[in-house]
C-alpha cells in the first residue's frame, strides 16, 4: 500500500513536471513568433516611417513580456535555472533593445543611424543567435519531457510489479488462510470425533450401568415383596397358631371355672380380649406386608379395604371411583403399592380434609390417582432422605408405566400412575428382552437371581 501510494504520487509529480516541458516549449515557440512579427513590423516603421506598424510592434513587445511571465511559471526549473535560459533572456532583451533603438531613432528623426542599423548584420545576427538559443531551449524541454516519460513508464512498471506483487502476497496470505483454516477445522473435526467418541463411550456405560442399577433395583424390590411375602406366611402360620391356641386354652380354663369365680372369669375375659387384639394386630400386619386379600378378592376390593382403613384411621374422607381392570399379579401390586405409599403421605404431611381414589380402566392400560385437597408441595424441593415418590416412580416404570406428580404449595396434590396393560404372552416377550439386556450389559450370560425363599 505505501508503495502503491510513493509510486502514485512521483508519477503524479513527474506527470506535471512533463505539462511544464511542454508548456516551456510553446511559450518559446510562441517567444519567437511574437519576436519575429515584433522585427518585422520594427523595420516595416523604420523603412517606411508609417505608423500603422507601430501598433502591432508595441502588441508584440507587450505579449512577449506576458509570455515571459508564463514562461517563469510554467517551465521546468532545470530550464529556468539553466545557462541556456539565462543566454536566452540576455539575447531577448538585446534584440529588444536594438529594435526600441531602431524605432527611437526613426521617431527622433535620424535617418542616418536608423539606416546604419538598419543596413548592418548586427539584428540579423541577434536573431539567429536568439533563434539558436530558443532551439536549445526548446531541444532541452523536450530532453526534460523525453526523461519525465521514461521516469513515469518506469514508475508505472514499479507499480504494476508492486501491485503484482501484492495480488501474489494476497494470494500467498489467502492461501495460507486457507491451510490454516483447513488445518484448524480437520483439528475440530478429530476433536469432535474425539469428544462424540468419549461421549458414546460415557453413555454407553450410563446405559450398562443404568441397566444394571435397574436389575439390581429391579431385584431388590422383588426380594423386598418376597421377603414380606415370607414374613406374613410365618407370622399367619406361626404367630397365628399359637395366638389361637392361647384363645382355645383360654376357653377351656373359662368354661371349668366354678361360677362364683368371678374375679378369675374377668380376668380370663380380658386376657381373650388382648388376644382378639393381637389377632387384628397379627392380621393388619400381614395385610400390610402382603395384603391377601390381593390375591384373594382382586385389585378393586383390595383398594376399598386400604382406603376403608385408612379413613378409619386418620379421619379423613375418602371417596373412591374403582373399575373392574384386567392385570398381571405385578401391575396389581405396583397399583395398590402407589394409592398404599399415596396414603401413607397423606395421613403424616398433606393435612386433608378430602382424598379421592380413582381406577380407570382403558383398552391398552390402566390408569390410577389418589388426589387430596392438602397443603400440597413443590415437586422440585424435596429434601433428599425422602424417597417415597422415587421408590412409586421407579416401581411404575419397572412395570413399563409412567408416574406423574402434580402439586403446588396450598394447592393440594395429585399423584397418577399409568401401568400398561399386557398379555402373558407381552409379558413373556419383556421378560426375555429384559434377560437379553442384562446379558449385553455383563457381556455374558447373568446368573440366576436366587430368591430370599429359596435360599432358605
Amino acid at each position: 500500500m505505501w508503495l502503491n501510494e510513493d509510486t502514485h504520487r512521483r508519477a503524479t509529480q513527474t506527470l506535471l513536471e512533463i505539462q511544464q516541458g511542454h508548456a516551456a516549449r510553446a511559450t518559446v515557440n510562441m517567444l519567437v513568433r511574437r519576436l519575429v512579427e515584433a522585427e518585422s513590423n520594427q523595420r516595416g516603421y523604420a523603412l517606411t516611417g508609417d505608423r500603422a506598424y507601430l501598433e502591432p510592434y508595441t502588441a508584440a513587445l507587450e505579449s512577449i513580456d506576458g509570455l515571459l511571465k508564463q514562461l517563469n511559471t510554467r517551465a521546468p526549473r532545470e530550464v529556468l535555472d539553466s545557462d541556456a535560459m539565462l543566454s536566452f533572456r540576455n539575447l531577448l532583451s538585446q534584440k529588444i533593445g536594438e529594435m526600441a533603438l531602431t524605432v527611437r531613432m526613426r521617431q527622433e528623426d535620424r535617418p542616418e543611424v536608423v539606416n546604419f542599423v538598419v543596413t548592418s548584420n548586427v539584428g540579423l545576427e541577434q536573431m539567429r543567435a536568439f533563434s539558436l538559443q530558443a532551439d536549445a531551449l526548446i531541444a532541452q524541454a523536450e530532453a526534460i519531457v523525453a526523461t519525465k516519460r521514461a521516469e513515469v513508464f518506469r514508475l508505472l512498471n514499479v507499480s504494476r510489479f508492486g501491485l503484482a506483487a501484492g495480488v501474489l502476497a494476497a494470494f500467498f496470505a489467502f492461501f495460507l488462510y486457507v491451510n490454516q483454516t483447513r488445518a484448524l477445522r480437520e483439528a475440530d473435526s478429530r476433536q469432535k470425533q474425539l469428544l462424540e467418541a468419549e461421549r458414546d463411550a460415557l453413555e454407553s456405560q450410563v446405559r450398562e450401568r443404568t441397566a444394571r442399577l435397574t436389575e439390581l433395583a429391579n431385584y431388590l424390590q422383588q426380594a423386598v415383596e418376597d421377603e414380606r411375602a415370607h414374613l406374613a406366611r410365618e407370622l399367619h402360620d406361626e404367630l397365628g397358631a399359637l395366638l389361637t391356641a392361647a384363645k382355645l386354652n383360654v376357653a377351656r380354663v373359662k368354661s371349668k371355672l366354678p361360677k362364683d369365680a368371678v374375679d378369675v372369669t374377668e380376668r380370663l375375659q380380658h386376657l381373650t380380649e388382648t388376644l382378639n387384639q393381637g389377632i387384628a394386630l397379627k392380621r393388619r400386619i400381614i395385610e400390610d406386608l402382603r395384603p391377601s386379600s390381593l390375591s384373594n378378592l382382586g385389585l378393586v376390593a383390595s383398594l376399598e379395604i386400604l382406603t376403608r382403613e385408612f379413613a378409619d384411621r386418620s379421619g379423613i374422607e375418602v371417596v373412591t371411583a374403582l373399575e373392574p381392570v384386567d392385570l398381571d399379579a405385578n401391575s396389581e401390586l405396583t397399583i395398590y403399592r402407589l394409592v398404599q405409599e399415596a396414603l401413607t403421605n397423606i395421613g403424616k404431611y398433606a393435612k386433608a380434609n378430602k382424598v379421592h381414589v380413582n381406577l380407570k380402566n382403558y383398552v391398552y392400560h390402566a390408569e390410577v390417582s389418589v388426589t387430596d385437597d392438602g397443603v400440597g408441595f413443590d415437586p422440585a424441593d424435596l429434601p433428599q432422605s425422602s424417597h417415597g415418590l422415587v421408590g412409586m416412580r421407579h416401581r411404575v416404570e419397572a412395570s413399563g408405566g409412567r408416574l406423574d406428580v402434580n402439586s403446588q404449595p396450598g394447592r393440594g396434590s395429585r399423584v397418577s400412575g399409568t401401568i400398561p396393560r399386557r398379555s402373558a404372552k407381552q409379558q413373556q416377550e419383556l421378560a426375555a428382552a429384559v434377560s437379553a439386556m442384562s446379558a449385553d450389559s455383563y457381556k455374558a450370560s447373568p446368573a440366576p437371581l436366587t430368591p430370599p425363599d429359596a435360599a432358605r
